[in-house]
């Protein structure tokens, strides 16, 4: 049983304002019921790292879109996946556990960034590089669909993007879907000609670099955080640009005791629940697609076991090998039992 007392003491460190006891103890009549149903389903809860601070409480596992995945790979004695992210992320999920019936528990939380590259026309953009360049490799960050990770030859995080090219064969790449992560790689892989795809992840892209100089000028001597997927300009300012989980585990473990998190405002809610002992200030933004999600979709989607996520098989299989790869090619002694099994 979830404690409305406990629930406010945690989540008030997120948001004092909304979190009253009145808001926690509906939170935990709703909580509660997800867990029984979560026994009875079978099932495994998933929350990305940018998700609503209440979805945290009840997770089997937490953090980024492709570790939340392999993790659920793993929990193999699972017949329902429910992933609270986006849309991709859930395509993802059922890429790498094809037995699992996998939810997504609101259909709109899709991705502007994963939208922006359109299989159709990657396949269409390929064909013209390839004659250009016959050497052509292509790298999609794992923010892409299932159908266009299955026509690419590996696939990416933010955190081992530049691994994954530099290691890549090919002397051109096509990256894809991100323009700012393409820039950040390229930078550090100057030996290599990267094409960019001309997306780029809204929330992270309207971050400008005078919010976090503001908020530095405020606060003399704390570490700044940025995402790969921000602008360069806002890249600059940095102490470290990492991932979210990468985020997560550098405060934890740093000497350090402020924090500026520049990204999605979910990460930061999380730090200060995970992290109590330390502070963290925001220079972020709301990605509305994220928030979507509700306890009131995860109810739901449990008691329902829709909307479910399903893919084409040769997509399915095409997706996954991208997914291989990326291990193959970067820590081929890392790559999850999930994959190794894989066809």
């Amino acid at each position: 049983m979830f404690d409305p007392e406990e629930l406010h003491e945690k989540l008030t460190r997120a948001d004092p304002g909304y979190y009253t006891i009145d808001v926690c103890r509906d939170i935990a009549r709703k909580l509660d019921r997800i867990a029984e149903l979560k026994i009875e389903r079978n099932a495994v809860l998933l929350a990305h790292n940018y998700q609503r601070p209440e979805i945290f409480e009840v997770a089997d596992f937490t953090g980024d879109s492709l570790g939340l995945s392999l993790q659920a790979g793993e929990v193999t004695e699972a017949d329902v996946i429910i992933f609270c992210g986006v849309h991709f992320m859930a395509e993802t999920s059922k890429v790498v556990s094809p037995a699992c019936k996998v939810i997504l528990p609101n259909l709109q939380a899709g991705c502007s960034l994963a939208d922006m590259a359109d299989a159709d026309d990657v396949a269409e953009r390929i064909d013209e590089l390839r004659e250009q360049y016959p050497d052509l490799g292509v790298v999609c960050y794992v923010n892409t669909t299932a159908a266009v990770k299955a026509m690419c030859d590996a696939c990416c995080t933010s955190a081992n993007a530049v691994d994954v090219i530099r290691s890549m064969p090919n002397e051109t790449i096509l990256y894809l879907p991100d323009k700012n992560m393409a820039a950040y790689a390229a930078k550090r892989i100057p030996e290599k000609k990267i094409i960019p795809w001309e997306g780029y992840c809204y929330v992270h892209h309207e971050i400008e670099p005078g919010e976090i100089i503001r908020v530095k000028n405020a606060n003399p001597g704390m570490k700044v955080l940025v995402h790969p997927e921000c602008r360069d300009d806002v890249i600059k300012l940095a102490d470290a640009a990492l991932s979210t989980s990468g985020m997560i585990e550098y405060a934890k473990q740093s000497d350090f005791d402020r924090f500026l998190a520049v990204t999605e405002c979910g990460l930061s809610d999380l730090l200060r629940i995970q992290v109590p002992n330390k502070q963290f200030f925001r220079a972020c933004k709301i990605c509305r697609f994220m928030k979507m999600i509700t306890l009131d979709n995860v109810l739901d989607s449990l008691e329902k076991l829709q909307p479910e996520i399903t893919l084409p098989e040769d997509v399915r299989v095409g997706a996954e090998k991208a997914i291989r790869r990326m291990f193959e090619l970067t820590s081929p002694d890392l790559i999850p039992a999930a994959l190794k099994t894989a066809v």
